[in-house]
């Protein structure tokens, strides 16, 4: 019995899948989604020019980018956005040196936050290497959105932190025209690369805001490529390794594969 009637319970069901993709084709032909601004207009993350260092399979990331990138990081972005999973001694595996890094520390605007459990009483005290980069906190409003895992966050990370800061722009006069209703209101601002095209945030860079100490140019791409190239650091500041073993998992994979087919070769040899 279990043999007659499996085959007929599976093709049953075969037959139940082909009618539903079927019904869902024919409903998307006579009545398919309407237009709007959002799918019209919103644009996929794009990369800098020449692209990311770190991207693809033997990809590394450049020191000396991720350093101005933490530099736009703290002259700019750190006065809305935290990186609270993010140490200050992570920063010496960007060649800061030790004392670097306890400076860095030391001369953080926000302070780390101290209570003492006796008496109540709430401080502040300077930061040390090994205190997380502190919240940023706004009364009345909150955190904005933390960096530390913005890359990971998003579809394809450090492209849409790019785009998004080198995004900005009039809200085109085809879409006004085309969609009336879809116009940016105040106090937001419309950015293509954004989910919903209208964003809270101003534009926060601008050519030539930081100085930058290599004498590279900081035109608000660069700066945007370097800042992008940092957040995909803290995202994953193992990325190197995790590289290096995979390629080492698979040479070891590789080799055993060979070992296992010329085991199997010997042991049957006499049938062959």
């Amino acid at each position: 019995m279990v043999r007659l009637f499996g085959p007929l319970v599976g093709l049953f069901f075969a037959v139940a899948l082909l009618w539903s993709f079927g019904v869902g084709v024919v409903q998307n032909m006579r009545d398919p989604e309407p237009a709007t601004a959002v799918k019209e207009f919103h644009l996929a993350p794009r990369e800098p020019e020449p692209g990311f260092s770190f991207n693809g399979p033997f990809g590394r990331f450049d020191k000396a980018q991720l350093q101005r990138g933490f530099q736009v990081y703290k002259e700019v972005c750190s006065n809305c956005h935290s990186l609270h999973f993010v140490a200050f001694r992570d920063l010496a595996a960007l060649g800061y040196s030790e004392a670097e890094v306890k400076a860095i520390a030391k001369d953080w605007a926000t302070k780390a936050k101290t209570f003492d459990p006796k008496t109540g009483e709430t401080g502040e005290r300077d930061n040390t290497p090994a205190d997380h980069f502190p919240m940023v906190y706004y009364a009345g409003t909150g955190s904005p959105p933390d960096l530390s895992l913005i890359t990971k966050a998003r579809h394809e990370g450090p492209e849409y932190v790019y785009s998004l800061l080198t995004g900005y722009q009039d809200q085109p006069a085809e879409l006004i025209r085309k969609f009336p209703d879809a116009k940016t209101p105040d106090g937001l601002f419309y950015n293509p690369y954004f989910a919903n095209l209208n964003i809270a945030m101003p534009a926060p860079l601008a050519d030539d805001q930081v100085t930058y100490g290599d004498g590279t140019k900081a035109t608000k791409e660069q700066m945007s490529a370097d800042v992008a190239a940092f957040l995909a650091w803290t995202a994953e500041p193992k990325m190197e390794k995790r590289k290096q073993t995979g390629w080492a998992v698979l040479a070891f994979l590789l080799a055993a594969t060979v070992l296992a087919y010329l085991a199997k070769r010997n042991v049957w040899a006499k049938v062959h």
